[in-house]
């Protein structure tokens, strides 16, 4: 998540501040509404193999929805979350927010089909689009500039940080001791704490200098992110047509080309194009977008190596995953300590190269029965650290030089290239793993189906045919790692090309940030 916010605007109407013991509650209803923002962004991931067998998921094409319908809504309107609080208020929209996540969270549980469980997630991701920009605008308007909310914003950050570790155990937990349908119950009772909380203990504020927010700039770039995903998702699929495939792609087209008009025309656009001519800032932007496409597809595809190849348990599968996140937060402070003395730029030469490497180790080295400790884990620690040497400095890249009143969109525009990137690196990664192990394959056997049993066959598997499935669908994902690393590698060489930020700069425009969200 990003990591900058400015203050509220003084043309703000706000509440009267809530006393000392209101301030500790509001910061628990906030913090915690951010916690389940930024773990069900992880939670999953653990679950998606109890997932593919309860609903028969027989293609990672479609099981991959499940991550990527949560990050393109969360994207696609997180800009759109920001502005409708600003204009409507911002605790009536965290408590819309917050009454949509607990909706589609409900109806994830309670889900017995592919199609209502993505939509939930889908519909997840909008509510929290709404909820994470306004708690954010709301923590900054209960806590007064100064070390009261330097305090409540190292609070928020600190759980923005770890909320992908807890999501992954969290998950993890609940899925091994109850169900997977409990990494969805489990945001119900607290979206309702959330919603009563924030009634109870947080003023409500807008700007009334806000101007018009661009709703049909919002819809149109999240409609032709969700077709161009499709398509991709779906270029490996001999029963959809090759019409079909077309018209997807075309699709995709028209609605980014329709956004890209309104964006020009409208005279409150969800993206601002000036902000782009800030080289840095746009280096920072296309950066992020970059290694969200590299890093999803790790938790996607190592989960299922751990739990379907390997026989992981899901809490297994998210303790696995433990050590990385620790690590990016080595590689985060190491990067805060850095940035003042050597700014951006070779942090974001050398953090994403490191993860590049640790990514094509695994596409080098991964076998079906491949060891945690001597394959794995050292390929996550390099993706890791480098992880958290350039998430600062994007940060810091991406405000640099941005006008204060523009420092929140700014912000707020690197979160979502994490999150579209991310969606849309999955859908192409899946796509190459999807080709590469259906090309090793005998006809109309694919990864996951061919996981489940020998075709024609009416008893007990052949062994041989299983460990030529298994060897296959490794090849598959090893080929998917080693696009992730060129999706890496790229972001390294765009921070070369583009980044020009000092190190004086960058280390103000980190101090100016307000929090990772």
């Amino acid at each position: 998540m990003s990591l900058a916010d400015p203050a509220p605007p003084t043309a703000s109407t706000v509440d009267p501040a809530p006393p000392a013991l209101h301030k500790g509650m509001a910061l628990t209803v906030l913090a915690i509404s951010q916690l389940m923002v930024v773990l069900d962004a992880t939670i999953v991931n653990v679950a998606l193999e109890r997932i593919q067998v309860a609903l028969s998921f027989t293609s990672q094409s479609d099981l991959q929805w499940i991550v990527t319908g949560y990050a393109l809504t969360f994207g696609g309107f997180l800009l759109l979350g920001g502005k409708l609080a600003d204009r409507l208020g911002r605790r009536r929209v965290f408590i819309w927010g917050a009454v949509l996540f607990a909706v589609a969270s409900l109806l994830g549980g309670i889900a017995e089909s592919q199609s209502l469980l993505i939509a939930a997630r889908a519909l997840q991701g909008l509510g929290g689009a709404l909820m994470s920009p306004a708690a954010l605008s709301l923590l900054t308007v209960v806590f007064a500039e100064g070390k009261e909310r330097d305090r409540a914003l190292g609070i928020w950050a600190a759980i923005t940080a770890g909320g992908a570790a807890i999501g992954l155990i969290l998950g993890g937990v609940l899925t091994e001791y109850l169900s997977w349908r409990w990494v969805f119950f489990v945001n119900v009772p607290i979206a309702l704490i959330a919603v009563l909380g924030a009634l109870r203990y947080v003023p409500e504020s807008k700007d009334e200098t806000a101007r018009g927010f661009d709703v049909p700039g919002a819809v149109l770039v999240t409609g032709g992110l969700m077709a161009l995903v499709y398509g991709l998702v779906q270029v490996n699929d001999d029963a959809v047509s090759t019409t079909v495939k077309t018209a997807t792609f075309v699709a995709a087209l028209l609605l980014l080309g329709a956004f890209a008009v309104v964006q020009r025309r409208s005279a409150s656009p969800l993206v601002p194009f000036r902000l782009f001519k800030n080289r840095s800032v746009l280096g920072a932007d296309v950066g992020a977008l970059l290694i969200g496409a590299g890093i999803f597809g790790i938790f996607f595809f190592l989960t299922l190596w751990m739990q379907v190849l390997n026989g992981y348990s899901p809490i297994e599968a998210g303790f696995a995953f433990l050590p990385m996140t620790l690590l990016i937060g080595v590689g985060a402070a190491i990067s805060a300590q850095l940035l003042g003395r050597i700014g951006p730029r070779p942090l974001l030469l050398v953090g994403p190269t490191l993860s590049a490497a640790g990514l094509l180790l695994l596409a080098l080295r991964l076998q079906p029965d491949s060891s945690y400790l001597t394959v794995v884990l050292p390929s996550l620690a390099l993706v890791a650290v480098g992880m958290g040497l350039a998430f600062v400095a994007l940060t810091s890249a991406a405000v640099a030089g941005v006008p204060q009143d523009d420092s929140g969109i700014a912000s707020a525009l690197l979160n979502a290239g994490q999150q579209v990137g991310g969606a849309l690196g999955l859908a192409v990664l899946t796509a190459v793993s999807t080709a590469r192990t259906s090309s090793l394959l005998p006809d109309g056997v694919g990864g996951l189906e061919g996981l489940a049993a020998e075709p024609g066959a009416s008893g007990p598997p052949d062994p041989a045919f299983m460990a030529q499935v298994f060897d296959a669908v490794n090849e598959g994902w090893a080929l998917g790692f080693g696009v992730a690393a060129a999706f890496l590698a790229g972001a390294a060489l765009v921070a070369a090309s583009l980044v020009r930020v000092s190190k004086e700069d960058a280390a103000k425009a980190l101090k100016e940030g307000v929090a990772a969200g």
